[in-house]
């Protein structure tokens, strides 16, 4: 359900001395060094409101060389890190379509990295991320367009002081994205109030004779996101799908991008929760081998085996390196072990079905006994699994 914004709301995105105490932060704040840095060497023409340049904006995804920066009143080299693991021209493409007229829709299987590459384009683009709606069955038009302040209402009537306005309308405002999280999970009706918006680039204020348009400044644009695995939950309408921009966000293709990703985010959420754990890239092999055969239904040497009902995503297999090392550090010898990779396993794959359990199983039997045989740390992954199983 999406947050309320104040009549005041700033799109101006917040200093990092007002979220130390938060438990993550926005891409605009987590990695405001890397974007000021690609600011201050960015010299490429920006599309209007933009923060940075499409090239610029392509870096700071992507990944480019560090840059000498001054942060902080001080001079240093900046790494530019990449975010987005996959196809590079995915990103170009997402680029060039929030700098036209037409709308962006990111769709994938859940854990593809959709909202991960959303927030971070808007980030860039407009210098926050914040300005979201969480799309679900609860949500409603007002949470789209704008709500009134009941009690000021009944006591003074409707103007535009009482009035609260969506993340729609701050983003309207301050030309900037709005970001929508799971749009196929909303009722079709609310959904379709979204095309006088992408259509008009305005909302329609009928409560207010005098002041009843809200205009768009240039700038404004719409990243929405929804799964795959949704479609047809709530199909858009054709008049909605011709105002967006369709890019696929495809499962990652190969096992070393996807033991790369694994490692890297697993390590920012390591550090985060200021644990002294490592993950050691063996470990993380194993469990990228596991994620990907089981999600594939079939070993690296052609074994066919069962699949679960749910979809083992890259983030899945994440959760599972950070679920290993907090159960390293607290119940264990404080190294990430194969045993913790296997007692941390289950809660991803076993979701609704508890027929997925007959997958681990079989694949405990089939493939990590087997490869037990020769391997130290498969052979503590299928004992400890198999204990877990029963």
């Amino acid at each position: 359900m999406a947050k309320k914004a104040s009549p005041a709301a700033d799109t101006t995105p917040p200093t990092s001395s007002t979220t130390s105490e938060q438990v993550r932060e926005p891409a605009e704040v987590r990695y405001a060094d890397q974007l000021e840095a690609l600011r201050q060497h960015d010299q490429e023409a920006k599309p209007r409101s933009w923060r940075l340049s499409p090239r610029a904006i392509m870096a700071y995804i992507v990944g480019g060389k560090p840059l000498s920066a001054e942060i902080n009143g001080k001079k240093r080299e900046v790494p530019i890190t990449r975010k987005f693991f996959g196809d590079d021209s995915l990103v170009e493409r997402a680029i060039v379509t929030l700098a036209s007229e037409r709308a962006l829709l990111l769709v994938g299987e859940p854990g593809t990295g959709k909202s991960w590459l959303s927030e971070h384009l808007a980030a860039a683009i407009s210098g926050t991320s914040t300005l979201t709606i969480q799309g679900t069955a609860g949500t409603t038009e007002e949470h789209i367009k704008y709500s009134w302040n009941i009690a000021r209402i009944i006591a003074e009537g409707p103007t535009p002081q009482n009035m609260i306005p969506s993340p729609t309308m701050v983003a309207m405002r301050g030309g900037a994205l709005l970001r929508f999280e799971e749009i196929t999970r909303c009722v079709p009706d609310v959904q379709d109030s979204l095309v006088s918006i992408l259509s008009d680039k305005a909302i329609a204020i009928p409560e207010l004779p005098d002041a009843n348009m809200i205009w768009a400044k240039p700038g404004f644009n719409v990243i929405a996101t929804a799964n795959s695995r949704d479609q047809g939950v709530n199909e858009l309408s054709a008049a909605l799908k011709r105002r967006f921009n369709y890019i696929h966000i495809p499962i990652v293709a190969d096992q070393k991008t996807e033991v790369e990703i694994v490692q890297q985010r697993s390590g920012e959420l390591i550090a985060q929760y200021e644990l002294p754990v490592k993950i050691n890239p063996p470990i993380l092999q194993l469990l990228a081998t596991v994620f990907r055969e089981i999600r594939q239904g079939k070993t690296s040497d052609g074994t066919s085996i069962k699949k679960p009902s749910t979809t083992l995503s890259t983030a899945e297999a994440i959760g599972v390196a950070l679920d290993s090392a907090l159960h390293a550090k607290f119940f264990g010898s404080g190294a990430v072990s194969p045993g913790d990779v296997a007692r941390n396993l289950i809660g991803s794959i076993v979701k609704e079905d508890t027929e997925d359990l007959n997958v681990l199983k079989e694949y405990n039997t089939l493939v990590a006994r087997k490869r037990a045989l020769n391997d130290k740390s498969w052979k503590e992954f299928h004992d400890t699994l198999a204990t877990q199983l029963g």
